[in-house]
């Protein structure tokens, strides 16, 4: 198996544990925040600034590189990791959450999705043997199996047949990875879908721990369901996953969504929302979410958060980076990013801490106000 997984520390108080991930270019902690580089790139930031802040495994999108610039180019340029400038850990999604967010531009097969490009309105086929095939090429250490990701709350229909493709699905990425993959440089991960279904989360565990992946994700959450219905399923999921393999929950999120989800035992997550709220002037701080479009920055002399101990806060005040996005200066953009990153891995940082110190259950989440 290319990956390792250790289990470092527990928490006596909830299902939280303190680990450590391998891979062929390198190791991070967990439990970990991934930062999101769709195209290649966490927008606006260069590799040396996401070092900087402490991230230390990033994600690339299968179905965007695929079409921009073909998975084919990265190859002959070294990788994703000689590619991006970005030589640590990565890890790329399969492209499976497209069936999901570019619902009304695509259609299903027995074993494609068949998509009309956002970009051009192209036909593109893409299924589990293509997106082995292009993760392949991409190269990065953990590639994630293609799945179908139902919509929150749709029929009971709708679920089963979802399942029955991820299912299906996740035995050919199995059968094309050992093809692909004969010099061990790359794992791959199942995902677990089902909606908050408890009946089909565990139907498609039960199937997906049969194959024996190096690792596992909850994937379908965090798509409307709703904070309490997602921990309940998570409370209901984790426990049939490998305990000695790693869990990623995907596309999540607030700092209160990965601190519960840690009490589960989940071990890795990602989300847009560092990135994309900092793109829109909005911060995440210590006392909560920071708006600085508002009037009431503008003489503001105060660092955006006086715990932070990033360049943005050790340098700028609200009131000028308030003053970056009214005049469309694409510094504002990049310095919020890079702070709210910061604040993501500071929060990672403290949640390890807390296992080490077993006392994970007293932790509390900071700004708990969502955006």
């Amino acid at each position: 198996m290319t990956l390792r997984f250790e289990i470092l520390a527990r928490d006596s108080t909830s299902q939280a544990r303190l680990g450590r991930v391998h891979t062929p270019h390198g190791s991070f902690d967990t439990p970990a925040f991934m930062a999101v580089g769709t195209r290649g790139t966490v927008k606006g930031l260069t590799p040396d600034m996401l070092r900087q802040v402490g991230c230390r495994i990033i994600l690339g999108n299968t179905y965007h590189l695929m079409l921009r610039p073909g998975s084919d180019v990265v190859r002959d340029l070294g990788g994703l990791q000689k590619f991006s400038g970005f030589n640590g850990p990565m890890l790329t999604d399969s492209g499976g959450f497209q069936v999901f967010s570019l619902a009304d531009l695509r259609q299903f097969d027995r074993d494609h999705v068949v998509f009309k490009s956002h970009i051009d309105g192209a036909t593109v086929r893409l299924g589990p043997v293509e997106s082995m095939h292009i993760q392949h090429e991409l190269g990065a250490d953990i590639a994630m199996a293609f799945d179908d990701c139902p919509p929150a709350d749709c029929p009971p229909e709708r679920l089963a047949q979802a399942m029955d493709r991820t299912i299906r699905w996740a035995a050919i990425c199995r059968e094309e990875h050992e093809k692909r993959d004969s010099e061990k440089l790359q794992s791959l991960f199942g995902i677990v879908q089902g909606g908050t279904n408890f009946n089909e989360r565990r139907r498609c565990a039960e199937a997906l721990l049969a194959m024996d992946f190096d690792g596992y994700a909850l994937g379908g959450l965090a798509v409307g369901e709703g904070h309490e219905r997602m921990i309940t399923t998570i409370d209901q999921v984790a426990p049939l996953l490998p305990e000695k393999r790693p869990r990623y929950l995907m596309g999540v999120g607030y700092p209160v969504d990965i601190l519960e989800a840690v009490k589960r035992g989940v071990d890795m997550f990602d989300c847009v929302l560092p990135t994309r709220n900092g793109r829109n002037a909005v911060a995440f701080t210590s006392a909560g979410p920071i708006r600085l479009r508002n009037s009431q920055y503008i003489r503001d002399p105060g660092p955006l958060d006086a715990s932070c101990d990033c360049v943005c806060c050790r340098q700028f005040s609200r009131g000028y980076l308030r003053h970056l996005f009214t005049v469309g200066e694409m510094l504002g953009p990049t310095l919020i990013s890079l702070h709210n990153l910061r604040f993501f891995q500071r929060w990672m940082l403290d949640i390890q801490q807390a296992i080490r110190d077993n006392n994970c259950s007293m932790l509390v989440a900071p700004g708990a106000a969502k955006c």
